[in-house]
């Protein structure tokens, strides 16, 4: 089974000393039987004067850091080996419930599933609606695997990968109306989308692993990566990565799911001292197979 090596670091600095509030790490992947964690280590400068491990709603595991020093910069590595066993993409037969939409989900699965189906953004003129229905056969029922398929296919080749310096995930009207954005906008587009198809849909935070033959092809691993989960009878959880055209988890190495991009921010926390003391932050990760050489990719971020 390959094995996947993931060098992340993030480091804050300041113009002068501040002191630091509670922050939250979510870098720990996922474990799964496609995705097993063999080894892993969180380095925190300054030393935290507490560190503790969580699981939060979930089930994602999170690091919880409190300091009691100040510093000029604050820095936070995270150094985990993953063993990766991408399962093959799927494919749905005609004795599956869900090969067809519009299909039911069961009532022992529905009360659990009602969060991810429920639309959490506004659509006033039914844009969003209009463009998920473009995916439906006018004639007849719609093979399921159509519609995923082409939603993340249409993604990745109608709109523009873009990064953005704000922070956040803009609002899926402004992905349709602007045609681009980052991975986290592609995923929670997608995903809103599928919402108003009555789908069950979450995201996903994670890594992005770009193998030397398809490097060129890949874009939104700069930092760490997103994508879609879909639940469907009989078939589970299946991930659908929308920014790369990725349908299964090949190439993916997932660390957090949620409802909602704002409950699966990677490393989330805040200082004490004057706005004009926060210098920037910068961000490196390598994401290798184990005996290959690095390749890394850095992401820096100044206000």
């Amino acid at each position: 089974m390959p094995l996947l090596t993931i060098n992340h670091k993030t480091i804050y600095r300041y113009t002068r000393p501040v002191a630091f509030g509670e922050h939250r790490i979510m870098l720990r992947p996922r474990d799964g039987h496609d995705l097993r964690v063999l080894s892993g280590d969180l380095e925190i400068e300054p030393q935290p004067m507490r560190l503790r491990w969580i699981h939060d709603v979930f089930g994602n595991s999170v690091a919880i850091a409190t300091f009691d020093e100040r510093s000029e910069t604050l820095s936070f590595t995270s150094s985990v080996t993953v063993e990766h066993n991408p399962e093959d993409e799927f494919a749905l037969t005609a004795d599956d419930p869900a090969y067809f939409y519009p299909f039911l989900y069961g009532d022992e699965e529905f009360p659990d599933l009602l969060q991810f189906i429920t639309p959490q953004y506004g659509d006033p003129n039914g844009e969003l609606s209009a463009w998920a229905r473009k995916f439906l056969d006018s004639e007849g029922p719609t093979p399921t695997f159509n519609i995923l398929s082409g939603m993340t296919h249409g993604i990745r080749e109608a709109f523009r990968y873009r990064k953005r310096h704000e922070q956040g995930t803009q609002h899926p009207l402004d992905t349709l109306q602007t045609g681009s954005g980052t991975c986290r906008d592609f995923a929670l587009f997608m995903i809103e989308a599928l919402r108003r198809l009555g789908i069950a849909a979450r995201f996903v935070s994670g890594y992005l692993f770009i193998p030397g033959d398809r490097a060129h092809g890949y874009v939104g691993g700069g930092s760490t990566h997103a994508w879609v989960q879909v639940y469907l009878p009989s078939a589970g959880w299946i991930e659908f990565d929308p920014t790369n055209g990725i349908v299964g988890t090949r190439d993916l190495v997932r660390v957090a799911v949620a409802r909602d991009p704002r409950q699966a921010v990677p490393l989330h926390g805040t200082y004490l001292g004057s706005p004009d003391a926060y210098a920037g932050m910068e961000v490196h990760i390598n994401v290798v197979s184990v005996g290959e050489g690095p390749r890394e990719t850095q992401a820096t971020e100044k206000v």
